[in-house]
């Protein structure tokens, strides 16, 4: 069997995705369903433990970094404010080594984009060179986007070969694939893009950069969240689901915490399978905490 009937099996082994109405009808039963109970302090204080806090700017300095690192940093000083801490500190390759030597909370892993971030229209050698780059400084984990000039012509063979590399030159670090869901807008191009990276090695598929497209949707989470249930029921193994772009507010969050926990179960509900990647989303759960 040649790759291309390898990648169609695995298209048609997992459930095919639904349509747009089906998709709304189904998130908007979940939430109404849910969302009251669920709401409460416990849950955005779980939340505030999958955040991946992020910059991701032009204008970031050392300095800039070291500030947002001090959040991760001055919550493992005050265990008395009864605060997890964040899941990781999301940065550019470059601010790596910053993060590095500034950040002394434990559990707090390092993330950083790489692979030609947030396009990823550059060579394959130099992806693969800047991931291992990253690595090498400190990362323990890699989010690279989804090439959408090989996934959007059809060349579903490249994709899934540069994931498997970008995946090797990760070493023991974590990939988070960004499936860049505001361009792909049809579930069917988000369930195929989520199938080509699982079966490509990755260990999260992410939403979005929240540059170009737009940010993370409730309808690309319900499809993603789909695929990784049907992915475990047919492997056995787990993968996680981050949710980026755009999520600022504890009622935004708490949404996409009805989806994971209905769709994909409990056993999800930890950072170590659900993140969202955000920067004011820390800040507004705090204070969404202190006012239930």
């Amino acid at each position: 069997m040649n790759s291309n009937d390898k990648i169609q099996e695995a298209f048609d082994r997992l459930s095919p995705s639904r349509s747009v109405e089906e998709i709304d009808r189904a998130v908007a039963e979940i939430i109404e369903r849910r969302y009251h109970e669920v709401y409460s302090a416990p849950t955005l204080r779980f939340l505030y433990s999958t955040i991946d806090l992020t910059t991701l700017a032009g204008t970031d300095t050392q300095e800039s970094v070291e500030k947002l690192v001090e959040i991760a940093n001055h919550t493992a000083q005050h265990p008395e404010e009864g605060m997890p801490n964040v899941a990781a500190i999301c940065v550019y390759p470059l601010q790596v080594p910053v993060v590095k030597k500034v950040l002394k909370a434990d559990g707090v892993r390092i993330a950083a984009v790489s692979g030609g971030f947030p396009a990823s229209q550059t060579f394959l050698d130099i992806k693969l060179a800047e991931t291992a780059l990253t690595v090498s400084a400190g990362a323990n984990e890699i989010d690279i986007v989804l090439n959408l000039n090989h996934f959007l012509s059809g060349n579903y063979k490249d994709v899934v070969e540069e994931i498997e590399e970008q995946k090797a030159s990760c070493r023991d670090a974590h990939l988070k694939v960004i499936l860049e869901t505001g361009a792909l807008k049809e579930p069917e191009l988000v369930r195929r893009a989520s199938i080509l990276s699982l079966y490509s090695g990755a260990d999260f598929i992410k939403t979005s950069t929240g540059k170009e497209y737009p940010g993370a949707d409730l309808r690309a989470a319900y499809t993603m969240c789909c695929v990784l249930r049907d992915y475990f029921l047919e492997t056995g193994i787990r993968r996680g689901v981050k949710f980026s772009g755009g999520i600022r507010s504890a009622e935004e969050a708490v949404k996409y915490y009805c989806l994971v926990d209905q769709i994909l179960g409990a056993e999800w509900l930890t950072p170590e399978l659900f993140r969202i990647g955000a920067s004011s989303l820390a800040s507004n759960l705090r204070q969404a905490i202190e006012s239930c």
